[in-house]
């Protein structure tokens, strides 16, 4: 989860600098395409794909179906939100997930994962704002702000529902499933969008960020996510995702923009604390 939310958060900065040069369904139509071969690939090379793999089918079509609207509704909302800003949204995913996870797994949130969870939110927004109180007393929702939220819900589901809904199934093929449905959603559903895009004519930054987010953002972190969520509690999981802001600052910095102030700092162990208390065993009753 480490690794998940540092990937993660190459796609805020990336994807808010080529948002608006293709249409987001059509663009995360074309990931969820080339992730799934990506994946699948790996998943017959290591011989797991089975006619078993693949029973009751309606289960990847739900959770392909969540995770779409996530990325479609991700890349919607950067048209207009900034990056540290959305990823100030994402933060809201954990309590989300919590709440989600004591309904449909009956996961017990323990006094320490729910003060890990007030620590790494502290942190983040300490983060997101750069220590500036009058910023975060003065922050307004944007439009691109409430699209994104409606994709974090989506997250949020999706989470608990991978450990509600597996069967047994590897990490790998349950991932590859997971991508094959989205991706047929998304073909479906943005057909017009995909025929109408001149992809030769696009700048060269969408095909990188493509790449990246095809690679890295979306067939290795979900195998990533599955792996932890099958392993972990959901608030546990989605507990990392504190830790996105920060590294969005990084891959800003990395971009050329300026580096936040030390005080900003204060906010990142925030999260480093928040963090040490979810590595505990706290012995959460999982149903």
């Amino acid at each position: 989860m480490l690794a998940f939310s540092a990937l993660v958060a190459g796609s805020f900065s990336l994807g808010a600098l080529v948002a608006n040069d293709i249409a987001p369904s059509a663009f995360n139509a074309a990931r969820f395409c080339l992730a799934a071969v990506v994946v699948g690939a790996l998943a017959w090379q290591r011989g797991s794909l089975s006619r078993a793999s693949f029973a009751a089918p309606w289960r990847y079509g739900l959770l392909g179906g969540f995770f779409a609207v996530y990325f479609v509704l991700m890349f919607e909302g950067l048209k207009t939100a900034p990056p540290v800003s959305a990823a100030a949204v994402f933060t809201l995913v954990p309590v989300m997930a919590a709440g989600i996870a004591w309904f449909m797994l009956r996961q017990v949130l323990t006094p320490r994962m729910a003060l890990a969870l007030l620590v790494g939110g502290a942190g983040a927004l300490w983060v997101i704002f750069r220590a500036d109180l009058s910023a975060l007393m003065a922050f307004d929702v944007g439009r691109g702000e409430a699209i994104y939220f409606v994709g974090c819900v989506s997250h949020a589901i999706y989470t608990p529902l991978v450990r509600r809904l597996n069967r047994g199934e590897g990490p790998v093929t349950f991932t590859f499933g997971t991508l094959l449905a989205g991706a047929a959603l998304l073909v479906v559903y943005a057909w017009p969008r995909i025929a109408a895009t001149d992809w030769l004519a696009l700048p060269p930054l969408v095909w990188v960020t493509l790449a990246y987010v095809t690679f890295c953002a979306t067939a290795i972190t979900v195998v990533l996510l599955s792996f932890a969520a099958l392993r972990l509690p959901s608030a546990k999981v989605m507990a990392y995702t504190y830790l996105t802001p920060s590294w969005v600052i990084v891959w800003e910095i990395f971009l050329g923009n300026p580096v936040p102030s030390p005080l900003v700092l204060g906010g990142v162990a925030l999260t480093i604390i928040a963090l040490l208390l979810l590595l505990q065993d706290d012995g959460a009753k999982n149903v």
